[in-house]
């Protein structure tokens, strides 16, 4: 395998003169009067290889860029990242940490800024802990909080994720629930005022939310992270109510300031045989024919086992990206990643995936780039200790919680 490996660095990472061409390519790219013709010319230009690393987020171990996610960069294209807690210690770390995947990117033949994610959406999910502001849940936010208050949060939020150099959040959660601590309750049409709020404050702040899990979780008890599981709800109930914030969600607020995670369980109403991150009627004729949604899709994180159990990552990557999906997370494994990277590649040069979708998606995720992270931006490492956790933030989130 070790040797397998080494063939395939050998293989894919850039010549010099490569690199010098692509170089020429995107400083052209630079001169071009839209963003439309920016994209057009990069697209064109890239290999398939570059344009699939394009469509992947991925995870890794470690406080640094480790050898493995280092290795997915330079030799497997890929574009995006995200953290976790294990690669969180303290709001300067992660900036020191982020700084660093950032000039990585910077050293790769198109000069790509990397769109590095995390789940910071409050209450629980907080993957950076240490130090960060105890942002309170969505389900403790929608008890007490107005739609401004909210606002508030969100916008904090995003200046301490800012400032340890994130330019996602994957937050907020649209789901219905009463019981569930991540939702904002039972009523769809708070859940999308509460939600336009969080993805307002962010962007307001260069922060991109992710709203999710489409089209919807709140009906299901089994956690995605373990199995699959089936919504039995018809259309019209789910329409009405769990759809309902990712509707109006489409219909008023700009697609560039939000991406749409899809869920991994199944909804029988539209597909009685694929979970939905693999589902063409639910990513398709659903999200985008339906209710028009014009963004990124992005799945959910394809090692979780409601589909690791039943297809193969090379399978998985496969189907995601036919189905509609624009930007595929894989969160933790190096060999899973490879797997997906690997599937995608021979799906396009089999015939089995046409390739106008995958130029279709890498043209979604460019175009965020070139509209969101025109150029590259590094955080000042000596001052997110400061902003992180702020003595004013506390306050805030206080005085919102009555405390």
């Amino acid at each position: 395998m070790a040797t397998q490996n080494a063939e395939t660095k050998k293989q894919e990472k850039p010549t010099k003169e490569e690199t010098k061409q692509k170089r020429a390519v995107r400083q052209e790219v630079n001169q071009l009067p839209t963003v439309d013709d920016k994209v057009k010319k990069l697209v064109s230009s890239m290999s398939l290889e570059e344009k699939v690393g394009q469509i992947m987020m991925v995870g890794f171990y470690g406080t640094e860029p480790s050898s493995s996610v280092t290795d997915m960069i330079e030799n497997k294209h890929i574009g995006n990242i995200i953290l976790f807690s294990r690669n969180m210690q303290s709001p300067k770390q992660v900036a020191t940490l982020n700084n660093e995947l950032q000039r990585l990117a910077q050293k790769q033949p198109y000069q790509l800024p990397f769109m590095i994610g995390v789940d910071q959406e409050g209450g629980d999910i907080l993957r950076m802990q240490e130090k960060v502001s105890p942002i309170p849940s969505q389900q403790a936010l929608g008890d007490v909080a107005t739609a401004q208050q909210v606002y508030d949060v969100a916008k904090l939020n995003a200046t301490e994720l800012q400032a340890m150099g994130f330019n996602t959040n994957f937050a907020p959660v649209l789901d219905i629930s009463d019981t569930d601590k991540r939702s904002f309750g039972s009523d769809a049409k708070k859940t999308y005022e509460y939600g336009k709020q969080v993805v307002k404050g962010l962007n307001d702040t260069n922060i991109t939310g992710v709203v999710k899990h489409f089209p919807g979780n709140g009906r299901t008890n089994v956690d995605p992270h373990k199995d699959t599981s089936a919504v039995g709800a018809n259309q019209q109930d789910l329409e009405g109510s769990d759809i309902y914030p990712f509707k109006q969600m489409i219909n008023e607020v700009d697609p560039d300031d939000f991406f749409v995670l899809v869920t991994h369980v199944k909804y029988p109403a539209y597909d009685a045989k694929k979970p939905a991150s693999l589902s063409p009627v639910i990513m398709q004729t659903l999200l985008r024919d339906k209710l028009g949604y014009k963004g990124i899709v992005v799945t959910d994180d394809l090692e979780m086992g409601a589909v690791n159990k039943y297809y193969t990552y090379k399978d998985m990557g496969k189907e995601a990206l036919a189905a509609g999906a624009d930007l595929l997370l894989v969160c933790h494994e190096y060999d899973h990643q490879l797997d997906v990277y690997n599937g995608i590649v021979e799906g396009i040069k089999s015939g089995e995936i046409p390739e106008s979708r995958l130029n279709e998606a890498v043209t979604r995720v460019l175009t965020h780039k070139m509209k969101k992270l025109p150029t590259f931006t590094f955080v000042d490492e000596s001052k997110a200790n400061d902003i992180v956790g702020s003595a004013e933030h506390k306050n805030v989130i206080e005085n919102i919680l009555g405390k």
